[in-house]
């Protein structure tokens, strides 16, 4: 992901109060379901939706096709509350985080910290970072 074209640092857009921001993502009767704590609050796909429609059917995870795509692109929106900033580096998320998460099994888990996240929107070539599964 070039940082030298951005105009902001992930600290300057990430809202404050998302700095301890955690993403569980979970199936529950086969449907992809992705949670935000603190707060309980359930990220859906129609705010990311009005910017690039690449899932109307929902999210999904652990591969690099439409599903994650929607999924990192709502998750950035969400995380930072910045649709430029969301649209500019979400495929470099699901690339590396997105299309990585586990999904093997009926439950497919996974948990995303906002530590995270700053990692990969900071990280250089020969970085990389795990999200927690």
């Amino acid at each position: 992901m070039s940082r030298t074209n951005d105009t902001h640092s992930i600290e300057q857009i990430r809202p404050p109060s998302n700095r301890d921001v955690v993403y569980l993502g979970y199936r529950r009767r086969g449907d992809a379901i992705v949670g935000k704590r603190p707060g309980q609050e359930r990220l859906t796909p129609e705010r990311s939706l009005e910017l690039v429609n690449h899932s109307p059917s929902g999210f999904e995870w652990g591969y690099g096709g439409s599903g994650p795509a929607q999924l990192a692109l709502a998750l950035l929106l969400d995380y930072t509350d910045d649709a430029a900033f969301a649209l500019d580096h979400y495929q470099e998320l699901k690339t590396e985080v997105v299309s990585q998460l586990d999904c093997a099994g009926a439950e497919g888990r996974w948990r995303l910290t906002a530590s995270e996240i700053d990692a990969v929107l900071h990280e250089t070539p020969d970085e990389a970072v795990a999200p927690t599964i």
